[in-house]
């Protein structure tokens, strides 16, 4: 009897930070992530073969996203003890660009982000998008320049 593989299903997305306790607690206390499993500390032969980084040291911890259960995808918040130096934040570098979030009030999420060290990237702006409906919206970045969507449906 053979077992079907798998399906395909989403895990994470992984954040490298200076300081990832810092960026977690932001994640955790703006958009209500979660911390899952316990704190990580990679070091070692398997993490050099993985990494292609001799001698590299990986700190961290995963945060499950809100909205999707206890088998939803995560935040992989990582430091390396060795990190380069900070990319402007910019929405159109190749790559990813962005995180989204929907949230009750963009306007008191803003708020939030900005009373906690983030900044904004963009300005708000509502749309009517044809086919899909109202759309208020703004481009964000979080204390370490990671840009994040806030939006909200109407």
């Amino acid at each position: 009897m053979s077992t079907s593989p798998q399906p395909i299903r989403y895990a994470h997305t992984n954040l490298i930070a200076h300081d990832w306790q810092r960026l977690a607690d932001f994640y955790c206390r703006v958009f209500a992530c979660e911390p899952v499993s316990s704190e990580r500390d990679h070091h070692g032969p398997q993490t050099d073969a993985l990494t292609g980084m001799p001698g590299a040291r990986i700190r961290g911890r995963h945060l499950r996203l809100p909205g999707h259960g206890e088998r939803g995808p995560t935040i992989e918040i990582f430091t390396y003890d060795e990190t380069l130096p900070l990319l402007p934040t910019a929405l159109n570098r190749p790559g990813f660009a962005h995180l989204a979030f929907e949230v009750p009030d963009v306007a008191t999420k803003r708020a939030e982000i900005l009373a906690l060290g983030g900044k904004d990237v963009g300005q708000l702006v509502t749309l009517d998008i044809p086919g899909a409906g109202r759309l208020t919206l703004i481009y964000m970045a979080d204390p370490e320049g990671n840009i994040v969507e806030l939006q909200r449906w109407h």
